[in-house]
Order: C-alpha cells, then structure tokens, then sequence
C-alpha cells in the first residue's frame, strides 16, 4: 500500500511539472510575439520618420531654388529700356508702358513670381544698368553681337530683329550706296555699330532715340535712316513721304541681357521663355504687335 501511494505521489509532480513547463512555453511565445510586434511597429514608425525628413528635404530643396534668384529689389524684376521703340516698348497716354518686351516680360516675371518694374532711360544707358546691377535685364529690342557677350549674358532668342533703311520717297539712296549718304541711326543699336563699322564715323549721325533720328531725315539733316524693320514700319505709317527700301540691311536675334554671371536668374527666364513658347503667349504677342504683310 505504501508502495503504490508513493509511486502515485511521483506521477503526481511529473503531471505538474509537465503543466509547469508548457505554461512557461506559452508565455515564452507571448513574448515573443509582442517583441516581433513592436519591431514591426517601431520600423514602420522610422520608415513614415524618413518619408517625412525626404519630404522635408524636398521642400526645402525647392526653396533653396527659389531662393538662388537674387533680384536688385527683393520680389521685383527690373527691367530697364528705352520707350521709343515702337512696338517693342513705347510709353501710353497715361505714362505707362507697352509693347512687345513689355509684356513679354510681364509674363516671365508672373512666371517667376515677381513685380515686373520698368525703368525708362537712354538706350546705352540701359545695357549698362543691367551690368552696373541697377537692373535686373534689359529688354529693347537687343540684339546679341560678339562685343555685348563679353560684358552680359543673353537669354535664348524671342523674336528675329531686321536692320532696313527709311528714306524719303523718290529718293536715289540703296543698301549698296549708303556709304556715300550720311547716315541716321540710335545710338548704341546694332544699326549704329553696323554703319560706323561699314562706312566710317564721318558718314553716320546717332541720336537718342529713332523718334529724333526720323525727325532728323523727315528735317534733311541726314540722308536716311537704318533702323529695326517693326519700328520702321511704324515710324513710316506716322510720317507722310517717307518709305522703307525692299532689300535688308541685315538680320539678327532680339534676347534678354542680364548681368555677366547670374546663371540662376538667366536659366530661370530661359525656362519661363520655353513654357511662353510652348503654349503660344509669345508668338500670340508678336502677332498682337507686327502683323503680317
């Protein structure tokens, strides 16, 4: 009888042990569980974490972008110009300004997010505002020539400009003969520089504007005048007796100047050309001010 209690008290423990023992394992399993559950929580928390710093960093790239344009006058474009350059720029009844580079500028700088300002002065001293830093570009109808790529940078080209000779009606003067005629011109155009070059300071006058250069031809103080084709055309529309002869002079590119260096202002404006010309808003420009003939 002892015998068999005691072997019933041994089978007893190893029943107790062995619920003691898958209890532990179970709890083990638990543990384990969680653990594999935060780790998995933990990671998933670190990825949002890193999406964020990327989108942050994103962001914060695209300011720095922005950031790179430097303007003379924070949150504006100054444009500096000459306003007697029919129709590229001329001034209105009221003292404003339009024309072709008026608004063409004035969509690059809504394009960039800036106030476009426009400060009228003498042609010269226009191209030497943007490379003084008293201006931000220059827009007058410029044409790129080897001399200006050494003092500014250009954009890529907007419009094709056209060297053409005004005279008056009948008279004898042809390209081929200009250099025995005295010459009108603006001063500091590609048309002054052309004629001094070709035919000598003696046989060129240059005046502040084409308004006083016609002036002078319609006066007979000079024997024609070169001048930019859409100009010429509206400077012979508004004065009886004179024409423009039918063989150009010469042909050339109108871009923006900028000052010699600033890369970040000029491939701003040369993407904000491309978007303009891809979706029309320049060539509908052109067509606004030069009709077809």
């Amino acid at each position: 009888m002892k015998k068999l209690l005691a072997m019933l008290l041994a089978l007893s423990m190893c029943l107790s042990l062995v619920a003691c023992g898958s209890s532990s394992a179970s709890t083990g399993d638990d543990s384990a569980g969680g653990s594999d559950t935060f780790a998995q929580e933990e990671s998933s928390a670190a990825s949002e974490s890193n999406a964020e710093a990327e989108d942050d960093a994103g962001e914060t790239g695209d300011d720095e972008a922005s950031a790179t344009i430097t303007t003379v006058t924070e949150g504006v474009l100054t444009m500096s110009t000459n306003a007697a350059f029919p129709p590229y720029e001329m001034t209105t009844d009221d003292g404003g300004f339009e024309g072709i580079d008026v608004e063409i500028a004035t969509a690059i700088a809504e394009k960039l997010g800036l106030e476009l300002q426009i400060d009228d002065m003498d042609f010269d001293s226009a191209l030497l505002a943007v490379q003084q830093g008293k201006s931000d570009i220059v827009m007058a109808g410029v044409s790129v020539t080897d001399d200006r790529l050494l003092v500014m940078d250009f954009s890529d080209s907007y419009a094709t400009g056209v060297q053409v000779v005004i005279v008056p009606e009948g008279s004898e003067v042809t390209v081929d003969t200009l250099g025995d005629y005295v010459i009108g011109t603006q001063r500091a155009t590609t048309g002054n520089i052309y004629c001094t070059d070709d035919y000598g300071e003696d046989h060129v006058v240059a005046y502040d504007n084409g308004v006083t250069a016609v002036q002078a031809l319609m006066n007979g103080q000079v024997d024609c005048v070169v001048i930019d084709s859409a100009p010429a055309q509206e400077f012979v529309a508004a004065n009886a007796g004179l024409t423009i002869l039918d063989t150009e002079y010469v042909s050339e590119e109108y871009a923006i100047g900028v000052a010699k260096g600033n890369s970040a202002l000029l491939e701003a404006i040369n993407e904000a050309l491309a978007e303009l010309t891809e979706d029309g808003t320049i060539q509908s420009i052109l067509d606004k001010y030069i009709t077809a003939e």
